[in-house]
């Protein structure tokens, strides 16, 4: 079902909206100073970047609270100042985009090893003669596998002169093919795998690990897991979520009707709720699905630390693009009911992130509906705790590998059945 696109009563000026998320990530350097002193923090963020960032590595047990909490709030602000010098216009992809890098800084990206790949998208900006805003979207997504300039440079013996150059050589060769590489997958998952550049980021990173492991450069996975912080980080969360809510209720004239249109969206690439029902209504709907991940993750027990914040943040952020409770509720009980009878619990980390990250599949469910998002959630399950085999744990995205192969494999078995289902009526 497709709604035009209208006119929105109080509807902000970009300035404005660039405002509104500005504080959000404001938030996150004011909750960080908060919580340890400038001291701690400094200290902090120098051991996160020169740390290994492999998957699972909690920012907030490599520096701390404080540190994690700057690092994310601080490049999530430097990336919403380059949006804004560009003039671009915050729609649904650029807030997908910034969420996405907060809640990763949260976990894996930090204010030094995601440039050289940002710089390698310029060069092939360049050469093909295009301009810096038509890809900027794709750079900062491609900053999935920036742990691969941290592990070349601060886990490997060799000597400086070689990993200096290897790690700048190997970043910048990655940033210059994400971007064509990106366009072509996306045809395989038919945009139903709501993290194109997850999808690419496994593919290019499995070949440049598969290289690396040949030469005797081996990434280990790791597990930096913090627990004891639901308390404090709940409070936080529901307070910012509750904000969008109240935020996006005042600027629209008739907010739960344009939420219900949300709703209706299948999710499948490109759906930019933003640009179809208006930012306040999209404000909202970011509310409730941050509400109802984060309240998940409380009721079954799970830990509120540096990866679930990542996760849930990026939920928030994707649910201005492509996301509502419609369609991401099926996949995550999937994902549930698939970690019955397997090996651990559903409140695992590997599970947590699962049902967090697994709902990039959400367009099945919004397409096909609830019973096809259970499958596409219950096989997700399974598939994601084995794909980070392929790349080392280098790619954030993992979930994003994982759901471009189950999307692969399940979209032509779900199209053949209602092929075969309308030949009987």
């Amino acid at each position: 079902m497709h709604y035009p696109q209208v006119k929105h009563n109080k509807e902000l000026s970009d300035n404005g909206r660039y405002l509104i998320l500005a504080l959000y990530f404001c938030s996150l350097i004011l909750f960080g100073f908060l919580v340890n002193t400038p001291t701690e923090i400094f200290w902090g963020i120098e051991k996160i970047i020169t740390s290994p960032d492999t998957l699972i590595t909690d920012y907030m047990g490599v520096g701390g609270i404080g540190a994690a909490l700057v690092n994310s709030g601080l490049l999530t602000l430097i990336v919403l100042l380059i949006f804004y010098n560009l003039k671009l216009q915050i729609n649904g992809v650029s807030i997908a985009c910034l969420f996405t890098v907060a809640g990763c800084s949260l976990f894996g990206k930090n204010l030094f090893n995601i440039w050289f790949i940002i710089i390698g998208v310029f060069l092939y900006i360049k050469v093909q003669k295009k301009s810096f805003k038509d890809l900027i979207y794709p750079a900062f997504f491609g900053t999935a596998l920036a742990p691969i300039t941290t592990e070349i440079l601060f886990s490997t013996t060799a000597s400086i002169w070689i990993r200096v150059p290897l790690a700048i050589t190997i970043s910048l060769v990655i940033g210059f093919i994400l971007c064509p590489v990106s366009a072509n997958l996306l045809k395989v998952h038919q945009g139903f795998n709501l993290y194109n550049m997850g999808f690419t980021a496994g593919i290019v990173g499995t070949i440049v690990v598969s290289l690396l492991n040949s030469y005797g450069i081996i990434p280990e996975p790791q597990m930096i897991w913090t627990r004891g912080n639901n308390k404090i980080f709940g409070f936080y969360l529901f307070l910012m979520f509750s904000s969008m809510i109240i935020t996006g209720i005042y600027l629209e004239k008739k907010p739960w009707l344009k939420l219900k249109n949300i709703w209706e969206y299948s999710g499948q690439l490109i759906t930019d709720f933003v640009l179809l029902q208006g930012f306040g209504a999209s404000l909202i709907n970011m509310g409730i699905n941050g509400c109802i991940v984060t309240l998940y993750i409380l009721l079954i027990g799970g830990d509120l630390n540096g990866p679930t914040m990542g996760g849930i943040l990026t939920v928030v952020g994707f649910s201005a693009f492509g996301k509502h409770p419609k369609n991401i509720v099926p996949i995550m009980i999937g994902i549930c009911l698939g970690a019955l009878g397997k090996e651990g619990n559903i409140n695992d980390p590997s599970m947590l992130l699962a049902a967090l990250f697994g709902t990039t599949l959400a367009p099945i469910a919004g397409k096909y509906g609830w019973m096809w998002g259970l499958v596409a959630g219950f096989i997700h399950s399974s598939v994601v705790r084995n794909v980070i085999v392929l790349h080392g744990g280098l790619n954030l995205y993992n979930n994003g590998l994982a759901a471009g192969i189950v999307a692969a494999v399940l979209l032509p078995i779900i199209e053949t059945f209602k092929q075969d289902k309308l030949k009987s009526l």
